[in-house]
């Protein structure tokens, strides 16, 4: 009885939308309409689709969308890390009294819609924006158009948009670290860098580990960045803007719903690698 809120919670929100993701892939297209006409029949299933998907996933046009958007995804990260690690570790082992302040802002940008914030970015960017006034004052080129489609307004974007959910979880695990730890190398003759490299660092690794996995998961599903701080250019299309121009702008949804799951099963690779370094993790403590 106690586990039946989360049973129902799975099957609403996980299992039932999934089913009907994969009736639609496997389903069929209406002759007349042009729309989806799932088959929620498995034995009737029709994987001919998927099949041709698949395969252009791997060697045809849509490898190049999961490379760029891996390449994309790739370098936000990356971004995340740089900013985000400096920022937890300050939040969680030096912020003292101002921590409650640092937190607050730091989950704020949630009370905005992402949309909106995007769209701040396009007036950001333009050629008579504040980012080219603020390179003209560090004697940069101040007439750049950041918006001519270009891919280096995507990574910032999703460093933007995504940044909060990196710093969160570690400044969770940054703040778990038992002082003493710490205490004890700095006793054993480490300095502040030795410190760190051999206690801090190591122990903050899951916590690092869990703020990438939370923040690539909606980041390889977005298509909201590309779409207003490149106007769409074909030259930074990503995965989730392939799936909603098949599942609603087209007539082909069963390739749309092919793309979910093939971006679904991805993804829950990176999820068992997680997994599985959490419990080498658990497993090595408690040794």
């Amino acid at each position: 009885m106690f586990a039946l809120p989360g049973v129902v919670w799975l099957l609403a929100f996980f299992v039932i939308p999934v089913y009907a993701v994969m009736s639609v892939a496997f389903g069929s297209v209406d002759p007349v309409l042009r729309i989806s006409d799932p088959e929620w029949n498995p034995l009737n299933w029709d994987f001919t689709s998927f099949r041709e998907v698949l395969d252009r996933v791997f060697t045809d046009d849509l490898r190049a969308v999961f490379i760029r958007t891996t390449w994309f995804v790739g370098l936000a990260l990356l971004g995340c890390v740089v900013i985000g690690y400096p920022i937890a570790y300050y939040v969680a082992r030096k912020a003292g009294r101002r921590r409650g302040l640092i937190l607050a802002l730091l989950v704020m940008p949630f009370w905005i819609s992402y949309l909106m914030r995007m769209l701040a970015w396009t007036n950001l960017l333009q050629p008579d924006g504040f980012v080219n006034q603020v390179l003209g004052w560090f004697g940069g080129s101040g007439d750049r158009n950041w918006l001519d489609g270009a891919w280096p307004p995507v990574v910032i974007g999703l460093i933007y948009g995504y940044l909060p959910f990196f710093i969160l979880p570690l400044y969770s695990s940054l703040e778990r670290i038992d002082e003493r730890l710490i205490e004890a190398g700095r006793d054993l003759g480490a300095g502040k860098l030795g410190t760190f490299l051999r206690i801090t660092f190591p122990l903050s690794v899951p916590g690092l580990l869990a703020a990438s996995v939370i923040t690539i998961l909606p980041m390889f599903g977005d298509y909201y960045t590309n779409s207003y701080l490149t106007s769409g250019s074909p030259r930074t299309t990503m995965i989730g803007n392939q799936i909603v121009e098949y599942l609603s702008e087209s007539t082909q949804p069963q390739v749309g719903a092919s793309l979910v799951l093939i971006l679904m099963a991805f993804l829950l690779v990176l999820m068992v690698y997680y997994l599985m370094s959490t419990i080498r993790e658990q497993r090595g403590a408690e040794r």
